[in-house]
C-alpha cells in the first residue's frame, strides 16, 4: 500500500476516549501513513472538538491554496456541530482547490451535513466511509472497513455484493450515489444544503432512532417528494433501533414493508453502511448503478476522485 498523507479534521463532537485517537493514529502509521493535525483532537469546547472558529477553520483551511495538500482528510468522529457551520463555509474556495489538489474526504453520521452542503453548493464528491476513532479507533480493527476503505479510494470503480432476500422484483437503475445519515439528510431538507438531486439512488443509514422514528423521518422525505424524484432508495444500517413491548411486532421490516407500499421506487435494504463495525466506503455524488435480482444485490460506483 502506497504511504498516503492523512489530515485529521474535527468539524463535530470530541473524542469521549482519547485511546481511541491514539490506537488509530499508531495504526495508520504502522501502515506507513503520514498523519498530521493530530493535535485537532485533542480540543475540546463544550461537547465539541474545538470551538466554531477552530473547527470552521479546519474546514476552510482545504480551500487553502498555499497548504501542502494530504491525500485525505479523515474525520475524528461525529456527533454534533457541523450544521452550525455551514453557513460560514468558503464552498467555492474549497471546491476549486478540490479540483486542483484533490483531497479526498471522508467520515460519515454528522459528517454527512457537510457532504452534502459541499455536493448542493459546488458539486463536489466526497467519500461517506469509517472515521477515526469509531472504526481505526476500535479495540479490534475490522478487516472489511479497513480494505474497503482503501479498496474505495484508491481506484476509479469499485464495487459492492449483499443479499437482500426481501426484494421480490428485480431491479436495474442507475444515476447520482448520494446520502448518508437519514437525521442528517431529513435535517437539511428546504435549505439551499440540500442537494437538488433527481433521478439519483439514495442511501440512508442512522442510529439510536426506533423503527417508529426512522419511519417518521423516510415519510419526511416521501411527503416532501424526495423519495419520487429517485430512481431507488438504499437502506443501510440501523444501529441500536430496537423495539419495545408497545410496538407489538412493528420493527424495521414493517416499516420498509409500508416505504415500499407508499414510495412509489424500488426501496433495497441491507446495505453494509452506518454506525456498525463492518462498513463499506461510498462516493457520495459519484455515479451509481444498482442491479438486483433473486435476492442478490450489486453496486457498482465510478466517476468519483481517487488516489492514483
Amino acid at each position: 500500500m502506497p504511504s498516503r498523507l492523512i489530515e485529521l479534521i474535527a468539524p463535530s463532537g470530541y473524542p469521549p476516549d482519547a485511546r481511541r485517537v491514539s490506537r488509530a493514529v499508531e495504526r495508520l502509521r504502522a501502515a506507513g501513513h503520514v498523519i498530521v493535525s493530530e493535535e485537532r483532537a485533542r480540543r475540546k469546547f463544550q461537547r465539541f472538538c474545538g470551538t466554531d472558529a477552530e473547527r470552521l477553520g479546519d474546514i476552510n483551511l482545504l480551500g487553502d491554496a498555499e497548504r501542502e495538500p494530504a491525500d485525505i482528510a479523515l474525520t475524528v468522529r461525529g456527533g454534533y456541530g457541523l450544521t452550525r457551520l455551514l453557513a460560514d463555509v468558503d464552498y467555492e474556495k474549497i471546491a476549486r482547490s478540490l479540483r486542483v489538489r484533490p483531497t479526498l474526504l471522508a467520515g460519515h453520521s454528522d459528517f454527512t451535513a457537510l457532504q452534502l452542503a459541499l455536493l448542493a453548493e459546488a458539486g463536489a464528491v466526497t467519500f461517506s466511509g469509517p472515521m477515526l476513532c469509531a472504526d481505526f479507533g476500535a479495540e479490534v480493527l475490522s478487516g472489511f472497513t479497513w480494505k474497503n476503505f482503501w479498496r474505495a479510494l484508491e481506484a476509479p470503480e469499485v464495487e459492492y455484493f449483499w443479499a437482500d432476500e426481501s426484494l421480490s422484483a428485480a431491479v436495474t437503475v442507475s444515476g447520482t450515489l448520494w446520502g448518508g445519515n437519514l437525521a442528517m439528510v431529513c435535517s437539511l431538507l428546504g435549505t439551499r444544503y440540500f442537494p437538488n438531486v433527481n433521478g439519483g439512488i439514495l442511501f440512508v443509514e442512522d442510529v439510536n432512532e426506533p423503527p417508529f422514528r426512522v419511519e417518521r423521518l423516510l415519510y419526511q422525505l416521501h411527503l416532501s417528494g424526495v423519495l419520487r424524484r429517485q430512481r431507488a432508495l438504499v437502506l443501510g444500517v440501523f444501529s441500536a433501533c430496537g423495539t419495545v413491548e408497545y410496538d407489538n411486532g412493528y420493527g424495521l421490516p414493517a416499516v420498509v414493508g409500508q416505504l415500499r407500499r407508499v414510495a412509489g421506487i424500488p426501496i433495497v435494504s441491507g446495505l453494509p453502511f452506518g454506525h456498525c463495525a463492518d462498513k463499506v466506503t461510498l462516493p457520495v455524488g459519484a455515479d451509481g448503478e444498482l442491479r438486483c435480482r433473486d435476492g442478490q444485490v450489486v453496486l457498482r460506483v465510478s466517476g468519483y476522485p481517487w488516489l492514483r
